[in-house]
């Protein structure tokens, strides 16, 4: 069988079903092992080698009813080549009244036949961007940088999305990257720059980029605009940045393949447990693959080939960097009531960390490290070292507050005189929400006085009944009661003065009186 106009396809695909056949395999076997629908399976089965000949035949014949509209489709797309079937059909009925009706598939492959024949391409083809593979980099001389984000399958079945800074040496590929919760801010990328430098051990001469927002405001032909962090930023150290054209991401390939390595290789498949313990699996996976297996494509391990460039890279400097405005920054509040702050851990007062989504602001002023709560209220200070490792701590973090809740439920036990219900409300509070149980106490006897013994107790009447063990609701519906009572006593039933016409003098005249014999006379 000679194989005409494409058709060897259709060829190979009639054998491999005849084939398949004959081993035993039914329709539906062989539609998944070819690949093809099952229709078609049936139709090939059933045509024998002559029949499948001539059915080759008729199909690469145009369809008799549309023959002469053929000089007409074909000036049509040699004008517009890019018009589809469908467009061609609509102007086919526009302009023909006695265009015989004919199954928009027809219509469809009659339009491709004429493409074929006068090899009218639907659209211009795009020049095929030509590569070459450059020499490699000197050592030390240049990094790049990318972002990525992926979702994240969690423990309990829920979905939490992460992003990440990714980092690499384009001479050795050794690699960093680092994982927040929230998406990168101008701030959170130049801390993630200076952790990628304190685990490369200094700075390349060159850093690419690719024109994301967080790091540049506009171009123009090449004329960056920096944020404003970002312009202070490389102002103070020693690499100098190069961005990328837009939409031209090979230029930075190696970091390309970096995004995609962390998110095949490291994220897919893991649950997150954590903004800190997905930042430490990382450094694990770093040590092990990704800096500690060969690269594919140099052949070496990215780890031996660093030990090698670190000695190439620019120093680090002498001092931790810091924005100049002084920004505060926000920092994931650790289990052990810590924040991690350039290698170093600085205590918290014991309670402040309330579960994974706990964050406090950190600010360096005069040498001294500031954390407050996110509405800006101090938490504690600290000197700040500049050794790596190290746990700073306050005592008073450490001391035991168990005293100062006793005697705050006492104080409101006493004030309320009702000690049942109240100590049951509050047992309830501290065994269901014990992070917030001091926090709940000051509610409640912050409003006694304003609110008064009556409406907080029908109060905590009401949230025991609804199963309510919420101070600031309790204090709520204590508000709405006592609200309610000053309505209804500013009701007043006011009966307006009348004034009375009654004339007593007159009230004192007797009407004559008739006899009744008269009236029965006239009867």
């Amino acid at each position: 069988m000679k194989a005409k106009n494409g058709d060897l396809k259709k060829i190979i695909m009639w054998y491999k079903v005849q084939e398949l056949k004959n081993k035993g395999l039914n329709k539906s076997q062989i539609s998944r092992e070819i690949g093809i629908d099952r229709a078609t399976v049936r139709k090939y089965e059933q045509l024998s080698e002559d029949e499948f000949q001539q059915w080759l035949k008729n199909t690469r014949k145009l369809p008799k009813k549309l023959r002469k509209y053929y000089g007409y489709v074909k000036s049509l797309l040699e004008a517009h080549h890019y018009l589809s079937a469908s467009q061609i059909e609509d102007r086919l009925k526009e302009d023909f009244t006695d265009l015989p009706e004919v199954h928009s598939k027809t219509v469809y492959n009659f339009v491709q036949n004429i493409r074929s024949a006068h090899d009218i391409k639907k659209s211009k083809e795009h020049k095929q961007r030509e590569y070459e593979k450059l020499p490699e980099q000197d050592y030390g001389h240049q990094a790049q940088v990318d972002f990525g984000q992926f979702t994240m399958q969690t423990e309990s079945g829920g979905r939490k999305k992460v992003y990440f800074f990714v980092m690499v040496l384009c001479r050795s590929r050794q690699k960093f990257v680092c994982f927040q919760v929230q998406p990168f801010t101008s701030t959170t990328t130049i801390l993630a720059h200076e952790k990628a430098f304190e685990y490369f051990r200094g700075q390349p001469r060159e850093i690419v980029y690719d024109q994301d927002r967080v790091i540049i405001i506009d171009e123009n032909l090449g004329d960056i605009l920096a944020t404003r962090e970002f312009g202070l930023y490389f102002q103070q150290m020693d690499f100098q940045p190069v961005f990328c054209r837009k939409s031209d991401p090979e230029s930075k390939g190696k970091i390309e393949n970096v995004v995609g390595f962390v998110k095949k290789n490291f994220l897919r498949g893991r649950y997150f447990n954590g903004e800190d313990q997905l930042n430490i699996s990382a450094q694990g996976w770093l040590i092990r693959t990704g800096n500690g297996k060969e690269h594919a494509g140099i052949k070496k391990i990215p780890q031996k080939e660093w030990e090698i460039e670190r000695e190439y890279l620019l120093p680090l400097k002498p001092q931790p960097y810091q924005l100049a405005q002084q920004e505060l920054k926000r920092y994931k509040v650790r289990k052990d009531n810590t924040v991690n702050y350039k290698s170093n851990f600085y205590t918290l007062p014991l309670g402040t960390y309330q579960g994974t989504e706990s964050w406090v602001l950190l600010q360096v002023e005069n040498e001294q490290v500031k954390l407050s709560t996110t509405d800006g209220n101090m938490l504690s200070t600290h000197p700040i070292s500049y050794l790596r490792g190290v746990t700073v701590s306050n005592t008073d973090h450490r001391r035991d507050k168990t005293m100062s809740i006793s005697i705050l439920k006492e104080s409101i036990l006493q004030k309320l005189l009702c000690l049942e219900k109240v100590a049951v409300f509050i047992e309830q509070i501290q065994k269901r929400k014990p992070r917030y149980i001091r926090d709940s106490l000051l509610v409640i006897e912050k409003n006694i006085p304003e609110l008064g013994q009556e409406y907080i107790l029908k109060a905590i009447d009401f949230c025991l009944n609804s199963n309510i063990y919420n101070s600031n609701q309790l204090i709520e519906v204590a508000s709405h009661y006592k609200n309610e009572q000053l309505k209804q006593s500013k009701i007043r039933i006011e009966i307006p003065e009348t004034k009375s016409n009654f004339d007593f003098e007159l009230s004192k005249i007797t009407p004559k009186k008739s006899n009744i014999n008269v009236y029965e006379n006239l009867m």
